[in-house]
């Protein structure tokens, strides 16, 4: 028997993943160059190749958010979410593995190199998209509902820029140390 989701908590979780998408692709195609440069740095692509992989990316993330927006897609856009998370989870972890931490994630507004941290928080939205790709149970919403989604929303999201404040506060504290 396959778990079901209670209808807000199910739209809670695919909210916050679409708000998560929406605000990346929005980073993406503000500055087309620097994330042009940070698929560069990882050096998992042909040069040739990083313009249209770029776009292709932003695009493809943009889409992800809007469809998970709508209930009516059904389990792929979080599957998709899973999948997308899975490879910018390796491409990240190739790239420690070879000791290349000082290349720009290219996963926010601002530069932030390459840490470990960045794998475990797409494990953990990895889990998320999961969970949110499950099907929700039969029960239909109603008006009150409303506060559930958009607080729940609200709350992932917080809780995701709290964490990812933590990452890059924890890599800057880092670079400071090594050079003291």
């Amino acid at each position: 028997m396959t778990p079901e989701l209670d209808p807000a908590l199910h739209a809670a979780l695919r909210c916050a993943l679409a708000l998560l998408w929406l605000v990346s692709a929005g980073h993406k195609l503000r500055d087309p160059a620097r994330f042009r440069a940070a698929l560069t740095g990882y050096r998992l692509i042909p040069a040739p190749a990083v313009r249209g992989f770029a776009a292709g990316i932003a695009g493809l993330e943009l889409a992800l958010g809007l469809a998970l927006l709508a209930p009516a897609t059904g389990p792929a856009p979080a599957l998709a979410t899973a999948a997308l998370l899975a490879l910018y989870a390796l491409a990240i972890a190739a790239n420690l593995v070879r000791g290349r931490r000082a290349i720009d994630c290219g996963c926010g507004a601002q530069p932030r190199p390459l840490a470990e941290g960045l794998v475990l928080r797409n494990a953990v939205l990895i889990g998320i998209a999961l969970a949110a790709a499950l099907p929700a149970t039969g029960r239909e919403l109603v008006w009150i509902d409303a506060t559930s989604i958009l607080g729940g929303s609200a709350a992932l999201a917080t809780l995701y820029a709290a964490a990812d404040a933590a990452l890059a506060n924890g890599v800057r504290s880092r670079g400071l140390r090594a050079r003291a």
